[in-house]
């Protein structure tokens, strides 16, 4: 196999210190390979998409939208709690959306979602609040706090070739509190800034002016906050993938029954029929108040109308506004990025790394594997096959999933044989004696882990038909799901065959 000549990389920029950015800072501190590493945050502090924020942006966003390119996202000020805390003089603070909502809680368990060297606290339940999980973040980020420069937004990231034999990254950034702007050279650049960043609302026929006759009644996930705020209103949910589960239960118990769910299809999440809320088919028409008062039409032909909310339940779009300046472009219809290699390198300049784009995955612990392999290559103690052979492996992946938004996903057991892929690969690096560094590797997953992944979903289906009491739920076991007995069960089985 062909390979890229090895990378001289020294001093790298980090874009976001969430989950994925966090991880990737500690996998390159641990090469012990690199002079500057620098990981740039746009909050005040760590966890990213788990910083929950009050505000809710309703009316903030297109209708429909369907365009990735957006601007850099504007920042909403607010006094620094810490200030408040202290008696000193209220200080504006840079915050920004969250998607987070006030009952979040995660979708996957504790055992798996956490970091190969961290575990959660055994008091926690078994699907952590989001107030635990970015706590759990905070104390993980702990020791690579000082490589974060917060409140500094990623302008403009731009490949300089000065001649044949030189080539950087110039990074451009501004301090949300002074506004200065300032630029910096950088050999490589980590994208990991997650995609929760811009909501995705399908263009069906008639939402652009519909929701100019009814502004505010369509809104996306990212501004649902609290089900108070839904109280005897009628009410369609457009999606059920985890959002849309977990976000219509919790309307589902204030707001006018039925609870309309519109839906291509089954979800795999679903704990099925429910007495607050029915199933019906995708909207295809808005329909103008010469027809209606406030009506849709399904694909079945059904007409609802004096609908008092939709709530768009649909995903976001990969969007990466500082980046618009690279050739070939990473980013077209949002779906997907588009010339990496492996979900991580770019395949024109590998250079540029994106740790966190793969969906429907556990995530930590793959965005180890996947920093596991960018410090390997940048240190020079891994190789990449040649730009050839990495477009060959994105066009096998269209190949199989498509071009569109399954290219990134990667449901069970896809996401596990991704891991150990990452693992093996990493594996195959070589020792650097002259720096003593040899890295570090996330855990492998063994037989108890994949059984366990697999099952998650009805784990959860489990864990929220307890109610109220789920939130005593420390253990899989106490939901009955065990896999010492399954093993047993099946052990036994095979030996009456």
């Amino acid at each position: 196999m062909s390979t890229k000549p090895r990378h001289n990389v020294k001093s790298i920029a980090i874009i976001g210190a969430g989950p994925a950015g966090i991880a990737t800072a500690k996998y390159l501190l641990a090469e012990k390979a690199f002079e500057k590493i620098d990981i740039f945050e746009q909050r005040s502090t760590v966890g990213g998409v788990w910083n929950y924020s009050p505000d809710s942006p309703r009316g903030t966003i297109n209708i429909p939208q369907v365009d990735p390119d957006q601007p850099v996202e504007e920042p909403v000020w607010r006094s620094s709690h810490a200030n408040h805390a202290l008696g000193l003089v209220p200080k504006k603070e840079a915050t920004f959306v969250s998607p987070m909502y006030d009952r979040l809680e995660t979708n996957i368990p504790k055992s798996l979602m956490l970091y190969s060297d961290k575990t959660f606290p055994e008091d926690s339940q078994l699907f952590p609040k989001h107030e635990t999980v970015m706590q759990y973040l905070e104390e993980y980020g702990e020791d690579i706090m000082d490589l974060v420069r917060s409140q500094i937004q990623v302008l403009d990231v731009r490949l300089h070739k000065p001649d044949a034999a030189q080539e950087y990254w110039l990074v451009k950034t501004k301090h949300l509190q002074w506004q200065h702007q300032k630029e910096a050279r950088y050999d490589a650049i980590v994208v990991a800034t997650g995609h929760y960043n811009v909501p995705y609302v399908p263009d069906i026929r008639g939402i652009a002016k519909w929701n100019a006759e009814y502004p505010q009644v369509i809104s996306h996930s990212r501004s649902f906050r609290r089900p108070e705020d839904f109280k005897d209103k009628k009410v369609i949910i457009v999606g059920n993938a985890a959002s849309g589960v977990d976000i219509g239960a919790q309307i589902g118990t204030v707001c006018k029954l039925p609870l309309l769910v519109s839906q291509r299809s089954a979800s795999y999440l679903s704990p099925g029929a429910e007495a607050y809320k029915e199933e019906v088919p995708e909207i295809i028409d808005f329909l103008p108040s010469t027809s209606c008062p406030r009506a849709v039409r399904f694909a079945d032909g059904r007409i609802e109308q004096d609908i008092d909310v939709i709530v768009f339940c649909t995903g976001y779009l990969y969007s990466y506004p500082f980046l618009g300046s690279l050739n070939p472009p990473i980013v077209s219809g949002g779906k997907r990025v588009q010339h990496v290699y492996r979900h991580i390198f770019y395949n024109d300049q590998p250079t540029l790394a994106f740790v966190g784009l793969p969906q429907k995955i556990i995530p930590f612990i793959i965005a180890e594997a996947q920093a596991a392999v960018v410090s390997r290559v940048w240190s020079g103690r891994l190789d990449l096959p040649s730009q050839e052979e990495m477009y060959l492996w994105e066009d096998s992946i269209i190949a199989e999933r498509g071009a569109g938004k399954g290219f990134h996903t990667l449901m069970f057991p896809s996401d596990v044989d991704y891991l150990d892929d990452l693992r093996n690969w990493a594996l195959e690096a070589r020792n650097m004696a002259e720096t003593g560094g040899r890295g570090k590797l996330p855990l492998k997953w063994g037989d108890k882990e994949r059984w366990a992944r697999e099952r998650f979903p009805a784990i959860k289906k489990a864990f929220a038909q307890k109610g109220e009491g789920r939130h005593k739920v420390r253990t899989m076991e106490e939901l009955g799901f065990d896999f010492d007995v399954w093993r047993r069960e099946i052990a036994g089985a095979r030996s009456l065959l």
